[in-house]
């Protein structure tokens, strides 16, 4: 019996290392599926991260491309005005009311653009927007006011619409470098 009795124990031995075996491996591999579904949550989110991150950054752009190219139109119109206006007002001829409102018109529709423009930024190319609008609202004024005071008679100055027009087309100029630069810049930042 002694054999028979050997072999229960090493039966049961050897069953217990086996149970033991088996729940010492399966908490590891508990433990290994845990952080491996961990790591690949992680890995995932980061990458849903800098998806999100990158189509946001595209969106921006392609956002300021829009408001730039709009304040670029409005800038357009309105020195459109100025260019077909401006020959008239010089020879005595006729500014009307209607005239005088597709100036106001056109200078309020820049300064629209200059304020959609400025929820894209960056700081600089709204500052050079402003800049824009303020050159432009002034030749708009000097124009208004040389109508005003009968463009045709002695002693109308004439040089505070022609300066104001200069800064104007020097301020477009600035902007409009600055907002290619920006446009084309594929690491211009969003914020």
């Amino acid at each position: 019996m002694s054999d028979a009795i050997g072999t229960v124990v090493s039966g049961v031995i050897a069953f217990a290392a086996a149970v033991i075996g088996a729940v010492i491996a399966g908490r590891y591999a508990k433990r290994g599926a845990e952080v491996g579904g961990r790591n690949a949550v992680e890995a995932a989110l980061a990458q849903v991260h800098g998806q999100a991150a990158a189509e946001h950054w595209q969106w921006v752009r392609s956002q300021r491309h829009q408001s730039y190219a709009a304040l670029i139109a409005a800038y357009a119109a309105l020195d459109d005005v100025f260019t077909r206006v401006t020959p008239e007002i010089i020879n005595g001829q006729g500014f009307d009311a209607s005239t005088r409102r597709e100036v106001h018109e056109r200078t309020l529709e820049l300064q629209a653009k200059t304020s959609l423009l400025a929820l894209w930024g960056p700081d600089e190319a709204n500052s050079l927007a402003y800049a824009l609008t303020g050159t432009s609202v002034e030749a708009a004024s000097a124009l208004l006011h040389i109508r005003s005071v009968n463009s045709s008679g002695p002693g109308v100055d004439w040089s505070t619409f022609s300066q104001t027009r200069s800064e104007m087309v020097e301020a477009y100029a600035s902007f409009l470098q600055r907002a290619g630069e920006i446009v084309r810049d594929p690491r211009q930042p969003v914020s």
